[in-house]
């Protein structure tokens, strides 16, 4: 007769979402800590930081984006024919520097605004809400403590066009079949018609890459070495972040920024409240972060396939970074369901999705959704004006992106 291994209750820490998270991440092999660990007060205050390193391109970049192209960006978001009301909601707000330029943009267009604010960590969402309600007394900021990647909880509809925002490339932190996950769980919280302004970082060359991601200055290795700290200060844990070494690496194959902390010698670190013992070896690594690049056909791809459609986009003279905004179809995520849904997925091919990405812009409303799909099975079907050369597509288009 084999006997029946007790099973072992794990601590009540290990059931809380930090302690659930470390425990699983660290008795993994490889090792590693999902980056929504670093944003507590003292990592959201480094990453305000980082934005703001020469280095550090993207926060930058995006920020002149919304500055030439914010009123733009708005009156094609509410639908120039329209002239609907906006309610802007934000994953992952963070202190909303950027967002300002855009809810100044609305405040322009309508006058009052609604704003919710959405982030895992509380003391950046008040200052927001007092800065912006200072500067903007006809904005209305609600902000929401949560932690959106778990699960998208319900938008308010008030009778307004929604836009979701997920600015600052923080897709790019998810492996592209979870972040196809999480934009079909954003849709399916929303109605025809609403929007997703989403910002994208590109690919680009290494080097820019690597100096954006492991500054001279230090700020980005202090901000990964947080993560041990949060663990030492919450977990009981007693970590030495000096025998820790910050990289960051560039992998070409899955097109990604990787940060990793590394330690310098074979150690061995207790967790006292997840009753954990955590041995390391020289060299080896804690996974940190991914930092996903996408190419203008990759953003096209996760968009379709999570139930959007590119409406328009803008990016800075280098080409550098993009932000996007897209439709919300009447299909949704249900338009991938069944067979025929099957068969769609099939037929975006490489050359559908480069078609979209080379910027064509649909000139309707998309409320109802059916030119929107009439439109695509112009190009599925391939029923182009160039014998099925990959240009000249029979759509009423322009472009927008370039």
């Amino acid at each position: 007769m084999h006997s029946i291994s007790p099973i072992i209750p794990l601590p009540e820490a290990a059931q809380t979402p930090v302690g659930s998270e470390v425990y699983i991440g660290l008795t993994s092999r490889p090792k590693t800590l999902s980056p929504w660990l670093f944003y507590d007060e003292e990592g959201s205050r480094l990453f305000e930081r980082i934005t703001e390193l020469p280095e550090y391109y993207l926060t930058r970049t995006e920020r002149d984006i919304f500055a030439k192209h914010g009123d733009e960006i708005l009156a094609a978001a509410s639908g120039d024919r329209s002239g609907r009301q906006l309610t802007m909601i934000e994953l992952g707000a963070g202190t909303a520097a950027k967002t300002g330029l855009l809810l100044e943009a609305a405040v322009r267009r309508q006058g009052q605004v609604d704003y919710l604010a959405i982030d895992v960590s509380e003391s950046p969402l008040i200052l927001a809400k007092e800065r912006i309600e200072r500067e903007l007394p006809t904005v209305t900021v609600t902000p929401r403590v949560a932690d959106y990647t778990t699960g998208v909880a319900d938008f308010p509809a008030n009778g307004k066009r929604r836009m979701v925002l997920y600015i600052g490339s923080s897709i790019g932190n998810f492996e592209p079949p979870l972040a196809v996950n999480l934009l079909r769980d954003v849709r399916a919280h929303l109605s025809p018609g609403d929007r997703l302004l989403l910002g994208v970082d590109r690919v680009k060359d290494r080097s820019v890459l690597l100096h954006a991601y492991d500054d001279e200055s230090g700020v980005t290795g202090a901000f990964n070495k947080n993560v041990l700290e949060r663990i030492n200060r919450e977990l009981g844990g007693n970590f030495n972040t000096r025998l820790f070494r910050h990289r960051a690496r560039w992998n070409e194959e899955q097109s990604r920024i990787e940060m990793h902390l590394e330690s310098l010698i074979r150690q061995h670190v207790i967790v006292r409240a997840l009753d954990l013992e955590v041995r390391l070896g020289r060299g080896e690594t804690i996974h940190t972060e991914n930092s996903y690049k996408y190419t203008r056909e990759g953003v096209v791809n996760i968009l379709a396939r999570a139930g959007f459609c590119l409406t328009r986009c803008w990016t800075d003279e280098r080409e550098w970074f993009g932000v996007y905004l897209a439709t919300a179809g009447s299909r949704g995520v249900g338009w991938w369901g069944g067979d025929r849904g099957r068969e769609w997925q099939r037929r975006l091919t490489p050359d559908v999705i480069s078609a979209f990405a080379a910027g064509f812009l649909f000139e309707t409303d998309f409320a109802d959704d059916d030119s929107l799909v009439q439109s695509l099975a112009h190009v599925i079907d391939g029923k182009r004006g160039d014998g099925g050369g990959g240009e000249g597509f029979h759509l009423n288009a322009r472009w927008s992106c370039g």
